[in-house]
């Protein structure tokens, strides 16, 4: 890989590995409308300008259905679940029960009809990153905040779903008109709630930072350095930095809102990442990506 590659690759290790911190300081100064707004209103205003600049694919509206189910599954819902189940769990953990998705999304391929076999190393990589599931959930679920466990897991899944649409119904669009339009229709969405939640009194500046930070760095300038990273390294390279993103999410939970790091944690960080990584491996020991995921499947708005 080259230098530019290597430079891309560590800042989006980075850039999609902090929103989960500032999620969790946003969430204690405005409502979850808010932040997601303020999310996908920043993210839609630097993106989708760049997309007409580029033009926009002839027929693209003839997608508006896979495209409006595709926006909805992974960003409308899922932001605010994320978001709101960091009002009550530690960014660390979110982080780290976020990473689940890959294998929940090799379940429901199987599920859906993905024709490729599960070797004994998949099926060993689900089994692993369940446990690692396990181990982290099950003193929330016994005696802490199960919905907030819930609402994460189900954001996993949503991360799980929405490249099923992407692959099987949006292959021809390209990557930053679609991520751009759906950025618009979730902004839309959000609008009204977030106007009448919206904050009485100016948030403080580390909230008001917080939501800059998700909505430029996290959001606009994450999928700009991504688009930028696929096409220096392709996909499949491009997305091993997905198994990066935790490690940076529970150090920076740790080293700057101060949260725990016990050893369930760390336990369930090595079972779900390593889990993560055997379950997604295909045939060709590929594990930047599934097999057969093609690169619209690829372009998630992570956290």
């Amino acid at each position: 890989m080259s230098r530019r590659g290597w430079i891309l690759f560590a800042l989006m290790s980075v850039i999609w590995g902090i929103p989960y911190l500032m999620i969790k300081v946003a969430v204690g100064g405005v409502s979850v409308p808010v932040l997601v707004f303020a999310r996908t209103a920043v993210g839609a205003a630097v993106l989708l300008p760049l997309a007409l600049w580029a033009g926009l694919p002839r027929g693209i509206l003839r997608h508006w259905r896979p495209l409006a189910a595709f926006a909805a599954i992974e960003i409308i819902v899922p932001w605010w679940l994320l978001s709101d189940a960091e009002r009550h769990l530690t960014s660390s953990m979110t982080g780290l029960l976020i990473a689940a998705s890959p294998i929940i999304a090799v379940v429901l391929g199987r599920l859906t009809g993905d024709a490729e076999r599960l070797g004994a190393v998949r099926w060993a990589g689900l089994a692993v990153g369940l446990a690692g599931v396990a181990v982290l959930a099950a003193p929330e679920l016994r005696g802490g905040d199960p919905w907030a466990i819930t609402e994460v897991l189900l954001t996993a899944t949503c991360y799980a779903v929405a490249p099923i649409i992407a692959a099987r119904r949006l292959q021809d669009v390209p990557a930053l008109p679609m991520t751009a339009l759906c950025l618009t229709l979730a902004a839309l969405v959000y609008t009204p709630p977030a106007i009448m939640t919206w904050p009485a009194a100016l948030p403080s500046g580390q909230v008001l930072a917080a939501l800059a930070g998700l909505a430029l760095i996290c959001t606009a300038l994450a999928f700009i350095v991504f688009f930028a990273l696929i096409r220096e390294v392709g996909t499949s390279r491009a997305l091993v930095f997905t198994y990066v993103n935790p490690a940076v999410a529970v150090t920076a939970g740790v080293i700057v809102l101060g949260e725990p790091l016990t050893v369930p944690i760390l336990v369930s960080f090595a079972l779900i990442l390593g889990g993560s990584v055997l379950a997604t491996v295909s045939r060709r020991g590929d594990a930047g990506t599934p097999a057969g995921e093609t690169e619209p499947a690829a372009l998630r708005a992570r956290s």
